[in-house]
């Protein structure tokens, strides 16, 4: 398939030096919200990449849950490939692709396991549904068929009889520190902006990049 000729001029908006926050958290949360309000598609959807122990690069598409100053949140099976890859390499890179409105942030730091206390509270918060998927899936295991996986989540529904799903220890969330946060917002021309936030003593720094 040839997409030689496939263009399209970004025209959505220009970002300037001065329009930015000091702070990238704050940057981070403006542009979310400003996602929502332009109802882009899952603004917290993002590509999460990890380093497997082999050096082989791997990317997934997890759900934002949390972002504050200290960080940015997800959960996940601490047993699955990416929870591997983090054991091996806590480096990893998120990317958030907000084609609608001509816009990628993507974040470049350390993954670290939250309390598991922090864990159980939002794993107890979630539908019941999601708890018990959570509890019988053997994420990025090799499974015989999809019958197998929905009679497990019956038999453990059934044996939880109505009461609360045990929080599975494997299961949890983990923060990302930041070292690096670019956002880049499409030009004409391609002519995009794009500005990185780093910090390589206490204060960030802000630089544009060529695009």
């Amino acid at each position: 398939m040839d997409l030689h000729d496939d263009r399209r001029e970004y025209l959505e908006g220009e970002l300037r030096r001065s329009d930015l926050h000091a702070d990238p958290i704050e940057q981070f949360e403006c542009w979310l919200a400003q996602a929502f309000k332009s109802e882009v598609v899952d603004p917290p959807a993002m590509t999460v990449a990890t380093v497997a122990p082999d050096g082989k690069p791997s990317q997934r598409i997890v759900l934002l849950k949390n972002v504050d100053a200290l960080g940015f949140v997800f959960y996940t099976d601490y047993e699955s490939k990416k929870g591997g890859d983090l054991e091996f390499n806590p480096n990893i890179c998120l990317h958030f692709p907000w084609h609608a409105i001509e816009r990628q942030v993507r974040i470049v730091g350390v993954a670290e396991k939250l309390a598991s206390e922090e864990s159980k509270k939002y794993f107890h918060s979630r539908p019941r549904g999601s708890q018990l998927a959570a509890a019988v899936s053997p994420q990025s295991r090799v499974i015989s068929s999809r019958e197998e996986l929905e009679q497990r989540y019956r038999d453990y529904e059934s044996a939880c009889n109505g009461g609360e799903v045990p929080f599975p220890e494997r299961w949890g969330g983990y923060r990302v520190i930041p070292s690096e946060i670019e956002f880049w917002q499409g030009g004409a021309n391609r002519l995009h902006n794009r500005f990185r936030y780093s910090r390589p003593k206490d204060e960030w720094v802000i630089e544009r990049l060529a695009p």
